[in-house]
């Protein structure tokens, strides 16, 4: 929904919602009905606002594939486009089911082609991701790796790395999973940041810390490309979901417990992964883009 846009402030008002999945912060921008685009700097002037900072905005647009209920367009808070946002479209299928009354949904992204949402309650959001690729060309790598299952990949002294040998798969964004025996023994914040630029991403991509506490439970935690550290991942739960399947450490089906909480991951027979967790609105308001710093009432 659009409002006005003034001669005097050149500023056009768009409604945000402000929501959660399990801690990670995102906004939802429904702008279906209008013709307006977020561009970059859009994204990070809402972003830059204390009260709408988010982990990713998810911008919905009128639907270009027939029997969905819009097509998505996936922001990190530095402006840049994501692939995938699991939680985010945990809240995007919430906002919908209670703007337009559909249990059953589905969306459209770039990276993902159409996603199934199946809402059961704001507790029991299930999506559906798509499936893993695992190509080196597909995640995507710098170099050809013939089993992505452990990439050569260290950080620190080559006797003694810091960390080593992770998983690396593509979520419908790029994931590099460590396996290490302690998730909290780490400075995240420093070492994500490196490796999301390292140059065997060409996309850069997300780092997760993964801990695998039995077959059906592993613990996570992530830095996000483009958002840095997070509560909750919902692209990273199901690559690590599916990576310690690759490598037989857990089952198909397990409970990955983020900062925020658990979700659940089944990588079915068919393929496709799909992810329960839940959902919840904190507040709305009406968002000035391009006004001066400062403007935008929540309420």
């Amino acid at each position: 929904m659009l409002g006005a846009t003034t001669a005097a402030s050149n500023a056009t008002e768009i409604v945000l919602h402000k929501m959660s999945g399990l801690g990670n912060e995102i906004v939802v921008a429904d702008l279906r009905g209008a013709k307006h685009a977020l561009g970059e700097d859009e994204v990070r002037q809402i972003a830059g606002e204390p009260r709408w900072h988010f982990d990713q905005l998810m911008a919905l647009h009128d639907p270009r594939s027939q029997g969905t209920e819009a097509f998505v367009r996936i922001y990190n808070a530095d402006g840049s486009e994501a692939g995938a946002c699991g939680n985010g479209m945990r809240c995007v299928g919430l906002h919908v089911a209670t703007q337009d009354g559909r249990l059953a949904q589905r969306f459209e992204t770039a990276a993902s082609g159409v996603l199934t949402v199946d809402v059961e309650s704001a507790e029991r959001i299930t999506v559906d991701m798509g499936r893993p690729r695992f190509g080196w060309e597909d995640i995507p790598l710098a170099e050809p790796f013939h089993d992505t299952r452990r990439i050569e990949l260290q950080i620190g002294p080559i006797d003694a790395p810091v960390l080593h040998s992770p998983s690396a798969v593509n979520m419908g964004n790029p994931h590099a999973i460590f396996w290490v025996e302690d998730v909290d023994a780490y400075d995240l914040a420093r070492l994500g940041s490196l490796l999301e630029h390292h140059p065997i991403f060409p996309d850069r991509a997300n780092i997760s810390l993964a801990h695998v506490q039995s077959r059906i439970a592993i613990r996570l935690r992530t830095w996000e490309r483009g958002a840095g550290l997070t509560r909750a991942c919902g692209s990273a739960a199901c690559a690590a979901a599916v990576a310690a399947a690759r490598l037989n450490l857990t089952e198909r089906r397990a409970t990955v417990t983020v900062p925020g909480g658990p979700l659940e991951i089944d990588w079915g027979r068919d393929d496709h992964v799909r992810m329960t967790g839940p959902a919840e609105f904190e507040y709305r308001g009406l968002f000035r883009l391009g006004a001066a710093p400062g403007i935008g009432e929540a309420g």
